[in-house]
């Protein structure tokens, strides 16, 4: 396979177009210095390569605290606005017998474009936390253009102020997100009310407390409790963003705090196509959440009328990991859930009416996830064939789990899923490289093209251990088309926004979502894969924005990003 060429900073230039009062611009990208390395399989790791260190601590000890077993973050985000995709983790921290031998740090790798990354989390003041970190969540929520940070925890939350120079200002009391007492998991950044600010909702789990934390054993040996050991769960928190670098707890007056569960994953997408963004929450032995926007700043959960809130046997899976995606190709937003071992990830297709379609079973999902436990997912076209492949990041919780099961193991294998167009699934580990045949104890998993040569990268978290980057090598094979939005009226980052693209007869249909996967948060521009090079001369591209308005924009160039500008 050829070797993987990596790229400069992107040379930007604008054009007006026919859209009045609105400017695009195409970057293309210069090739730089060849990674002495060749390509093996879809994916490469080239962690080290990278220069990727930093390594990840839970605080593991006798007591086995459950929050050991659930953390681990990873986002993939532009911070300095250069260009090229940044990498931040989140680390776990210190239990009362779980002591790290050096300070427990966060990580922000910062991109120089050559395949390599500097750590320089201490010198942006993002290294440390006074809490247990669990996960992040990015967006620019003062429109700004710099994208911030949410890192959620125990028992606090940090917001992390990008100040524009290399830098971050902490300044989650002072917004009104402190979280005091909390155990938050999952979060996503959208705009729920459509005023052009980013709101904010954010998953708990259940009653943590280090002092008086359950304790189970197995065989004599300590191992982490059952979800419900830790109590019914917590309610959602939602946060209405005030324009001025505050937030208002809005969760009573949007209903979204009668939902007690205890939350994991969350991914906030239009489900119904009227133009204003739901959500999705995967709860964990906790009845799942559709959450529909009802215009007003409420939400109603459909849960139990789409049939996604229990499996078909009427009992509440493990959900942990979500994301949504055009799975079978009619332009609808479809989503799949990953779970515990023996459950099976599900895969619920919206038809576009109430109940959602179970094909876990027809999609050979369940078949191919039954000896896994599921913690970070994320649909992508690894290939640019243009349809949505899957892959999928897991680890099991309790290490003796492989003296009680035949077919389960501690560390688990990463799936890479490609998907037939049909929403059938085959698993591609022979293909795939050597990282989709090692085992690891994964949980957050983010993706974005770090090297923005149109193909789309992965990194995942691995309990203490280093983070695994992977690079892909064949999305290039094939032509695509990228999108970078940038909202005027609407939030900066477009969350919200839905694109269209079509090719002949097809029609190919994706959204800019708020979080995803487990913990974690993603490169917020779009790619279309078009299918084998050279692929059509040029494309459209219709844009519905998180405010409403729609435009179409002709003739654009394949194989380039192209940034659009909301008409003002």
């Amino acid at each position: 396979m050829a070797r993987k060429i990596f790229k400069r900073p992107p040379i930007l230039w604008f054009w007006p177009v026919t859209v009045a009062g609105m400017l695009m611009a195409a970057f293309s990208v210069v090739p730089g210095t060849p990674v002495p390395q060749v390509a093996s399989g879809i994916f490469t790791d080239v962690t080290v390569a990278g220069g990727i260190t930093w390594k990840h601590f839970n605080g593991e000890s006798p007591d086995a605290h459950l929050i050991e077993a659930k953390n681990g973050g990873a986002a993939f985000f532009d911070f300095d606005q250069d260009g090229l995709l940044d990498i931040f983790l989140v680390n776990g921290g210190e239990t009362p017998r779980g002591k790290s031998s050096t300070p427990v740090r966060n990580a922000l790798y910062r991109n120089l474009g050559n395949g390599k990354f500097e750590e320089i989390a201490a010198k942006a003041g993002v290294d440390h936390i006074s809490f247990y970190g669990i996960g992040v969540a990015v967006g620019d929520y003062d429109n700004d253009d710099y994208p911030d940070l949410l890192v959620t925890g125990y028992p606090e939350r940090a917001l992390f102020h990008n100040n524009h120079d290399g830098t971050f200002s902490e300044v989650a009391g002072k917004a009104g997100l402190k979280g005091s007492g909390r155990w938050s998991t999952g979060a996503a950044w959208f705009d729920y009310d459509r005023d052009g600010w980013l709101d904010l909702v954010i998953c708990h789990y259940g009653q943590m407390s280090f002092a008086s934390a359950p304790r189970c054993e197995f065989g004599g040996t300590p191992s982490y409790c059952a979800p419900s050991s830790y109590g019914k769960g917590a309610p959602l928190a939602l946060y209405r963003n005030n324009g001025n670098g505050t937030f208002a707890d809005a969760s009573t007056t949007s209903g979204l705090d009668k939902n007690i569960g205890r939350g994991l994953g969350v991914v906030a997408v239009d489900v119904d196509d009227d133009g204003w963004t739901d959500l999705f929450v995967a709860r964990d032995g906790s009845p799942n959440l559709l959450l529909t926007n009802q215009r007003n700043g409420a939400f109603r959960d459909f849960a139990m009328q789409a049939e996604v809130a229990y499996d078909p046997n009427g009992a509440a899976k493990a959900g942990m990991g979500i994301d949504a995606a055009d799975v079978n190709g009619d332009g609808r937003p479809d989503f799949v859930m990953t779970a515990f071992n023996n459950e099976q990830h599900s895969l619920f297709i919206n038809p576009g009416r109430f109940p959602f379609e179970d094909w876990t079973i027809a999609s050979s999902l369940g078949f191919l996830t039954m000896s896994y436990v599921g913690w970070g997912t994320h649909f992508l076209d690894y290939d640019n064939d243009g349809i949505m492949d899957l892959l999928i990041v897991s680890g099991h919780v309790n290490k003796i789990v492989e003296l009680t099961s035949s077919n389960v193991t501690y560390k688990e294998l990463p799936l890479l899923l490609r998907n037939d167009g049909k929403g059938s699934f085959r698993n591609m580990q022979e293909t795939a490289g050597p990282a989709f045949q090692t085992r690891y104890d994964a949980r957050g998993l983010a993706v974005g093209d770090y090297d923005n040569d149109g193909d789309v990268d992965a990194t995942l978290v691995r309990l203490q251990d280093t983070p695994v980057l992977l690079r892909n090598n064949v999305g290039g094979n094939s032509s695509w088309v990228g999108f970078q939005l940038v909202g005027t009226k609407s939030n900066r980052d477009a969350i919200g926004a839905k694109l269209t693209v079509r090719l002949g007869e097809r029609k190919l249909v994706r959204w800019i979502t708020g979080g995803a996967s487990i913990f974690s948060s993603h490169d917020n521009r779009v790619v279309f894969g078009l299918g084998s090079s050279p692929g059509p001369p040029a494309t459209s591209v219709e844009i519905r924005w998180p405010n409403g308005v729609a435009q179409t924009i002709d003739g654009l160039a394949p194989k380039r990003y192209h940034k659009v500008v909301e008409p003002q």
